[in-house]
């Protein structure tokens, strides 16, 4: 990789990372209102951030960018395993789930936990975390007695949007294809969320970010992943999802709360994608950014998933040069968000000086053990 890319590289991770962060915090205070309320209280949509009551400020993320950074930390951990010659083994972001459950069980980080990022005590916070994701997670740990062991598949019903809300950071990973970036994020949101709709959907956006990633526009990148989604078995719901709102975007309706809800609500994965996508064809602009978060969080429905995909997707086409400059300098834990998406470029771009099979030996392997 050369200068020139690598400055890409990064620009395009700081931007995904943090423009999810900021459409999960514009969109969390308005999760569980109905449209005409915010609307009401927003007319030209939610453009700032605001508070939900005293421990909840104006800039404060959710459980969807707390999963969504154990993710990169999970995928920097396995990097640094491969040094044991086994390959890039997807189990060990489950274990990063796992130290997130910590984080809604604990009041302050434990003390036996290892790596930096369970350490983070702005993390030790619930933000409405989805019951599948918690009882999925809980089950995990429960070893021998489980129905589930780590790196397994949950087996229940659910296609909640708790997977596809954090598995964009998959596409971000150089030197994989985009079938194997596809079915990694399907992996990833099979530890929690069982359904073929809820894995389809969340291998979708990864396809749809390492396109964008690549450097190709919105809709190419709309093409190869639909593409890709057409192949798998049980893709009707989340195929006809995307569909609908490529053919929403391109007609004559206005852009509105009303307009965005006929994609659904936005809870179950293919219609929080479906949202998404919508919101960031209906403003593709970099100048747009902002028009397409408040698009996609000024709706009757989950506001906080489809505001964090819809930051993805536009903050790794554009990257971090796009983001609003009044929202990304209050958000909440943006020093972490930064740290680990300069750690995941250089652990994915430069990992033969941080750490190998003989060394060198450096603080790296603490600060990301591989396992």
């Amino acid at each position: 990789m050369n200068r020139a890319d690598a400055e890409a590289c990064r620009a395009r991770v700081r931007g995904c990372l943090l423009g999810g962060a900021i459409g999960d915090a514009l969109g969390g205070p308005v999760e569980f209102s109905d449209g005409q309320s915010i609307v009401a209280e927003h007319p030209d949509g939610v453009r700032a951030f605001v508070a939900k009551g005293p421990r909840w400020p104006a800039g404060t993320v959710t459980d969807d960018t707390q999963m969504t950074l154990f993710t990169v930390e999970g995928l920097i951990r396995a990097g640094v395993r491969t040094d044991r010659g086994i390959g890039f083994t997807l189990g060990v972001v489950h274990h990063a789930y796992d130290r997130w459950l910590d984080t809604q069980l604990l009041l302050i980080p434990s003390g036996e936990r290892d790596g930096w990022l369970q350490g983070e005590r702005w993390l030790y916070a619930r933000r409405a975390p989805g019951n599948t994701c918690l009882s999925a997670l809980t089950e995990a740990r429960k070893g021998h007695d489980s129905i589930q062991r780590f790196g397994e598949q949950i087996v229940n019903d659910s296609k909640g949007c708790g997977g596809v809300m954090r598995v964009a950071p998959v596409g971000l990973l150089p030197g994989f294809d985009a079938e194997w970036i596809f079915d990694a994020a399907a992996e990833l949101a099979g530890y929690t969320h069982g359904h073929v709709t809820g894995k389809l959907a969340s291998g979708a956006l990864a396809a749809i970010i390492h396109e964008l990633h690549q450097g190709a526009d919105l809709n190419a990148a709309l093409d190869s992943a639909q593409a890709l989604l057409a192949s798998r078995p049980g893709h009707e719901e989340t195929s006809t999802a995307l569909a609908a709102a490529r053919e929403l975007a391109a007609g004559p309706l206005g852009r509105g709360p009303v307009t965005v809800e006929r994609l659904g609500g936005g809870w179950i994965a293919e219609q929080a994608l479906s949202i998404a996508v919508y919101c960031a064809l209906a403003y593709p602009e970099p100048e747009q950014f902002l028009d397409a978060l408040a698009l996609a969080v000024t709706h009757s429905g989950d506001s906080d998933s489809t505001g964090a995909i819809c930051g993805n997707i536009l903050g790794t086409l554009h990257g971090e040069t796009a983001l609003p400059a009044e929202l990304v300098f209050p958000l909440e834990g943006r020093g972490t968000i930064l740290q680990l998406a300069d750690d995941f470029v250089l652990e994915f771009t430069r990992a033969n000086r941080l750490h190998g099979d003989h060394g060198p030996h450096t603080a790296w392997t603490t600060r990301y053990p591989g396992w």
